[in-house]
């Protein structure tokens, strides 16, 4: 099985278990982007362009609901309440964590 270095926020919660409700730790659109996050980000693999980092609850949010009007930009600003609404559907807000990825710490240089 390949490995894969992701960077995630030292402050991030650490992953649940799947099927535990979603903490904000990031690790699954970090290691690539839904579906929803594809189209927004137009790549497959790597980080999701539209997750965003919050200091304030020192987790990680999508931004298709969190910032719908930066992930859309000026041009499609009056888009975002309907992507909001479709993409706490499409990413199945409160549905629990789907991510079967392990995640290992990371080795601390001294």
């Amino acid at each position: 099985m390949a490995h894969q270095v992701i960077h995630i926020h030292p402050a991030a919660p650490l992953k649940p278990v799947p099927g535990a409700p979603c903490n904000g730790c990031g690790v699954c659109c970090l290691a690539e982007p839904c579906p929803l996050g594809q189209v927004i980000s137009r790549k497959r693999h790597g980080a999701c362009d539209a997750l965003r980092w919050s200091d304030a609850e020192a987790l990680y949010r999508c931004g298709a609901v969190s910032d719908a009007e930066g992930v859309l930009g000026p041009r499609w600003r009056w888009a975002a309440p309907l992507l909001r609404r479709l993409a706490r559907r499409w990413i199945a807000a409160g549905v629990g964590c789907d991510a079967t990825l392990q995640t290992l710490p990371s080795e601390q240089k001294t």
